[in-house]
């Protein structure tokens, strides 16, 4: 009968934790580093542009990206027009690098040996030794595990002198390989509360999609509604 009670209770308990633990929110760390020489600008002049280089010119990966990043902009009063009309020129650069790090974490061993108490009562529980079936600790483990760093580059040039005017790049890093999942992040990180001031380097947090997507998704050849940056958290 005390067992049957012990397991009820344990098992409200797990249920508890379980629903605590899906109500906390999962956040997208981002390191921003901003270069600005931003003139502040009418939004009347805040036209723009993406600017291609040869390898890019044909690529879906690039349009697809460019319409995150504009989604991003036009929350800051930016409008796309043709190139011949833009008072702004923007270029993107964008990768993801893959490294492997290396944790350590308590080992314990298996106590097979029956000891005469468990927590001061005879035989009680199966009568396992003090510390229960997993015994001692037994040392360290040393566990290695890829870690994908995704970085986005946006690069706003004033189009007639060829001044640059805004450089700014988000970098961050977790377990998601994608880079098509945390393009949206970058974007959106890198753009919060544009334009930043010269040299000034800040994290964001982002909160993750409560469906596991990731915000301003899009598809490509649609394009996907524009979403404030007031959702980011700063931490200068």
């Amino acid at each position: 009968m005390k067992l049957d009670r012990w397991t009820r209770q344990a098992a409200l308990m797990v249920v508890a934790l379980a629903t605590l633990l899906a109500g906390c929110t999962s956040y997208v760390t981002t390191q921003v580093t901003a270069f600005s020489d931003w003139d502040g600008g009418s939004d009347a002049t805040r036209t723009f542009a993406f600017q291609r280089n040869a390898t890019q010119q044909n690529s879906l990966e690039d349009s697809t990206y460019e319409q995150v990043i504009a989604n991003e902009l036009a929350t800051h009063a930016f409008t796309r027009v043709d190139p011949q009309q833009a008072h702004y020129l923007v270029a993107i650069a964008y990768g993801t690098r893959s490294d492997m790090a290396v944790s350590s974490t308590p080992a314990y061993y298996y106590d097979p040996w029956p000891g005469p108490y468990y927590w001061g009562r005879p035989y009680g529980w199966g009568g396992w030794g003090p510390w229960g079936p997993y015994g001692y600790g037994g040392g360290y483990v040393t566990q290695s595990y890829p870690v994908f760093t995704h970085t986005l580059g946006i690069r706003i040039t004033d189009r007639l002198s060829g001044k640059e005017v805004y450089n700014v790049t988000a970098r961050s890093s977790g377990d998601e390989p994608s880079l098509i999942y945390a393009m949206p992040y970058l974007a959106r990180s890198a753009l919060a509360d544009f334009p930043l001031g010269n040299g000034v380097v800040r994290t964001v947090k982002l909160p993750v999609d409560q469906h596991g997507g990731a915000p301003n998704e899009v598809a490509a050849g649609a394009a996907a509604p524009a979403a404030p940056a007031s959702g980011a958290k700063t931490v200068q």
